[in-house]
């Protein structure tokens, strides 16, 4: 396995446990809330149990289906861009809600982070087809990632900053891609937002 498949499996290893160990503690902290903090925190149960699907397929643990991939893209971008931020009006950061105050300082970042989530969760929907080796998704059984893929060898994506480098400059290259590139930028704008916009759990 050489180094940058070594690099790519950490880093989604990475993305995905800060993902998840960030949605179930939410999921526990569903008591009590009402109205729209009640709502978003449902929203994001859901789009938890998505990226779970998803998971299991990216890495081998479950059969890999193309259909369950594009039905959890379409849930994720239903969630997204201004379905999410709606769930977001000024003054509703009162507990059990664990937004932080930086989502109403920081709007525009957020509102960033929404769009994006949505722009991928229409990549991984178109790409979900595409071939991509072992595991359909992308992720080797040994933790590489896109080992011995001829789509990804030689692609301008892998090159010069990198595939994610390149997704942020061009998204709509990750439709011909395979699926599990859509599906990194997808955790990886979660665990961005959970990082700046969530309540850490040492904090209460």
């Amino acid at each position: 396995m050489n180094r940058k498949n070594i690099y790519i499996g950490a880093m989604v290893t990475s993305l995905l446990a800060a993902l998840f160990m960030g949605t179930s503690t939410m999921v526990f902290a569903h008591g009590g809330a009402k109205g729209i903090v009640k709502e978003r925190m449902e929203m994001m149960k859901s789009l938890a149990d998505s990226m779970k699907l998803l998971k299991g397929m990216m890495q081998n643990k479950a059969t890999y289906d193309a259909n369950k991939v594009r039905a959890a893209a379409k849930v994720i971008k239903s969630h997204a861009s201004e379905k999410l931020t709606k769930l977001f009006p000024k003054g509703s950061g009162h507990k059990p809600s664990e937004a932080l105050p930086a989502i109403w300082t920081d709007w525009d970042k957020f509102k960033e982070l929404a769009d994006q989530l949505s722009t991928y969760a229409d990549t991984l929907e178109a790409a979900a087809g595409n071939a991509s080796g072992p595991g359909q998704g992308g992720m080797m059984k040994g933790g590489g990632m896109m080992k011995g893929n001829p789509m990804m060898q030689g692609n301008p994506m892998m090159q010069g900053g990198g595939m994610m480098g390149g997704a942020m400059k061009n998204p709509g290259a990750l439709k011909s891609m395979p699926p599990m590139a859509s599906f990194m930028k997808i955790s990886q704008t979660c665990s961005s937002c959970h990082t700046d916009f969530r309540l850490k759990k040492k904090e209460k």
